[in-house]
């Protein structure tokens, strides 16, 4: 298992993982643009949902800016595409049901609910440059204007190169 980006500025190990549309997806083919990589806790809940249609709803806008969106969740393939279809998403959602993509960007947490621990996923979203660098991430985030601020992120990234 590679080592979790601890940075800002790392690289990101490239790793491989089955998506929608009965895809594999792998780092190293999207070289040369910019990743949205979106971890949600699970399908089909209120907070996900939310935040799936702010980056379907702006999802021309991201790629105006050269950047690929996935969302990544331990759900499995049929319940993305379900999800995925439902929505209208034009994105690939990334199946990692074996916490491997979740723990190489260290987002699984302990949580408590209804008085019982859990392991979740914690609601995080990661940028990463052309070159495969991690230059941004946003962790224990709330769902409303979060999409917003990660298309404001992008449009000064570009201007900034």
């Amino acid at each position: 298992m590679a080592e979790a980006p601890s940075a800002i500025g790392l690289t990101v190990p490239d790793f491989s993982a089955k998506m929608t549309s009965d895809k594999t997806f792998n780092l190293s083919d999207y070289k040369g643009r910019k990743l949205i990589l979106f971890f949600y806790p699970k399908d089909n809940t209120p907070g996900c949902s939310a935040e799936s249609m702010s980056f379907r709803d702006l999802y021309a806008r991201f790629k105006n800016e050269n950047a690929e969106i996935f969302g990544i969740s331990r759900d499995s393939i049929r319940s993305h595409e379900g999800f995925k279809s439902k929505l209208g998403m034009p994105f690939e959602l990334i199946s990692d049901p074996d916490e491997s993509v979740c723990m190489l960007f260290n987002v699984m947490r302990e949580k408590s609910m209804y008085g019982k621990k859990v392991r979740s996923i914690e609601r995080s979203t990661f940028v990463i440059d052309e070159k495969g660098t991690l230059v941004k991430e946003w962790r224990a985030l709330k769902v409303p204007g979060h999409v917003e601020q990660v298309l404001r992120f992008l449009v000064t990234m570009n201007k900034n190169s």
